[in-house]
């Protein structure tokens, strides 16, 4: 199998295949573009055209270039055009007896050193191998869409695969450009492997009517900086796509979280399949089109629930990075904010991490020295919570303990005015038995801020059955005013954000486990292949793994889903003391300062 790859031939000329046959081209590969449809091969071609014209108007290549990559093109409806070919690649509807039929006919055509990949994202490489005749030179190749622009490729391995054929196509994807990353055979591979199953929860925490639509994106967006939400993102890839691929998942690993959601498969009956179909959880204004139009389910601009209550001035509880950011935020958008710690030197200690995150801002050209000065001014630190007395809304940042946060809201009871919003910023914790702690359970709702809450803009506004209409408005129209993002969501674990994002780091680890692939190579394919601004292993280490064991224990005492039960190695680590970053050692070692 020592062999240059220099011809390849790409089955299947939809989408994927028009992408992979324009990067091989622009590499200098002779490419043998295969479809039964005259229509697909033409529509290749012009494809083809297209994005060389702009590639050249951008500056990106040459005319001359163009022109070679455009010869190096052809088109044939048959498979027997693969005749030559070094290397072939199927990239044909997902459905094995397709791609079989694919692989018994190429058996036929093909050398016996050419290496059949398979661009599948969701079925097994080894069963597609086991009925070639030589299943020694199948494996995967699965490339992203849209693959020009997509770095990932996931270079998949049966046990039947040889190494030498890995080799070939590893490199072969370096020349390319992009970024291999060696997996092995299961539904999903590593990106869709993590990606689907975060995408299923997000469809099934809609159906359930937890949150809408819009809520969930920006939570997703705003709280783990993703480049879509889910639910946009599902109408993108396409709802039909996306039920097959966790079909396929779970058939593999009987996981409840892989289990299609009962709206995807609704959706899907109904043709109402995302973008390609112009509707699917979102309205688009064409079939294929990209922009959203209002449905019978947008929200009204502007519309709030009720008129809230005044605030003014505001109470912070708490000494932590998290509480003095909160207070930060408040004072710089106007209010009167009141920092309370359990000892006044605690209380001066967080004021004077404010002024030091002010002066950074400052030296960045991001904040005036006069406004510097006048935010310091409105913030006050107190060494008691008696300093809430007229405090309209007063806000904990204090342990994520649930008996702490009790005996703090006993005493705000005592101390704040009536009518005063008492909000907690948990991130885990029933709102409803923090509310229980006083007497005017009404009052109480979640606000939970996300590190570090100076910069990022979302709030998950969390009531309970108990919280009143008007302190729910009053909360909404406060993160307005201090120019946050609120989403709504009801009193149960994770929220959100926590609720989807965790299931997804345990998975991943889960993937470490089992030996299926490395942490940097996990790490890889979720930022090339997911668009995440930070691979689940990198984020674990900075979020803190014990914080993180916290959460998933949260989760998995609350929907007693054993799919979302600690990853051992997870309990493991954090019984070592190794907790991430801040200790200097996680899932990976880092550099003591």
């Amino acid at each position: 199998m020592d062999t240059p790859l220099s011809t390849i031939a790409v089955v299947g000329l939809g989408t994927m295949g028009t992408g992979i046959a324009e990067v091989l081209a622009l590499a200098g590969r002779e490419v043998i573009g295969i479809d039964i449809s005259e229509a697909a091969a033409l529509g290749a071609v012009a494809s083809l055209e297209a994005s060389t014209a702009r590639a050249v108007g951008r500056g990106r290549i040459t005319e001359e270039e163009r022109a070679a990559a455009l010869a190096r093109f052809r088109t044939a409806d048959a498979l027997q055009a693969a005749a030559d070919a070094e290397l072939v690649i199927e990239v044909v509807p997902e459905s094995y007896e397709i791609k079989q039929q694919v692989f018994r006919e190429l058996d036929a055509v093909v050398s016996p050193t050419a290496i059949l990949a398979t661009g599948t994202n969701a079925l097994s490489v080894t069963r597609l191998a086991a009925e070639s005749q030589r299943p020694e030179r199948v494996l995967g190749l699965h490339f992203f869409n849209p693959a020009p622009a997509m770095k990932l490729v996931e270079v998949v391995s049966s046990v039947l695969t040889a190494p030498p054929a890995v080799e070939a196509v590893t490199a072969l994807a370096r020349e390319l450009g992009k970024e291999p990353v060696a997996v092995g055979d299961r539904p999903g591979f590593v990106a869709d492997g993590l990606l689907f199953g975060y995408l299923n929860q997000a469809a099934a925490m809609y159906e359930a009517n937890y949150a809408s639509r819009e809520d969930i994106d920006a939570a997703m967006k705003l709280g783990c900086g993703l480049p879509m939400g889910p639910l946009a993102l599902l109408d993108l890839i396409g709802i039909d796509t996306a039920r097959t691929v966790l079909e396929a998942m779970y058939a593999e690993s009987h996981d409840r979280l892989h289990a299609p959601a009962p709206i995807l498969g609704q959706l899907s009956s109904a043709g109402l399949t995302g973008r390609k179909a112009g509707r699917g959880f979102y309205t688009y204004d064409t079939p294929g089109g990209q922009d959203v139009v209002p449905d019978a389910l947008t929200p009204a601009a502007g519309a709030e629930a009720g008129a809230g209550r005044a605030v003014a001035s505001v109470g912070v509880a708490g000494s932590g990075t998290m509480a003095s950011g909160i207070a930060e935020v408040f004072a710089k958008a106007g209010y009167g904010v009141v920092l309370a710690a359990r000892t006044q030197e605690k209380a001066d200690l967080a004021k004077g991490r404010i002024a030091k995150s002010l002066e950074r801002s400052v030296s960045k050209g991001r904040l005036s020295a006069e406004a510097r000065d006048e935010t310091l001014a409105r913030i006050t630190a107190a060494g008691s919570l008696d300093a809430f007395a007229e405090v309209d809304l007063a806000v904990e940042a204090v342990a994520e303990d649930l008996e702490v946060k009790r005996q703090l809201f006993a005493a705000l009871d005592k101390v704040c005015r009536p009518g005063a919003v008492l909000a907690t910023t948990t991130s885990s914790l029933p709102v409803v038995a923090i509310a229980r702690a006083t007497a005017r359970p009404g009052d109480v709702i979640g606000m939970h801020f996300f590190n570090p809450a100076p910069a990022m803009k979302l709030v998950e506004v969390v009531r309970t059955v108990l919280t009143a209409d008007e302190v729910h408005a009053t909360v909404r129209a406060v993160c307005g005013k201090i120019r946050k993002h609120p989403v709504d969501c009801g009193d149960r674990a994770g929220f959100i954000v926590n609720a989807l994002l965790f299931p997804y780091l345990n998975n991943a680890i889960k993937m470490v486990e089992q030996h299926y692939a490395s942490l940097d190579d996990i790490d890889a394919a979720m930022k090339l292949g997911g668009g995440y601004p930070m691979g689940p292993f990198e984020l674990l280490d900075v979020v803190g793994l014990d914080v993180s064991l916290a959460i998933e224990k949260v989760l998995h005492k609350e929907f007693r889903d054993p799919g979302l039960a600690p990853a051992p190695l997870l309990e493991h680590l954090v019984a070592a003391g190794c907790l991430g970053r801040k200790t200097g050692r996680g899932f990976r070692e880092y550099a003591r300062r």
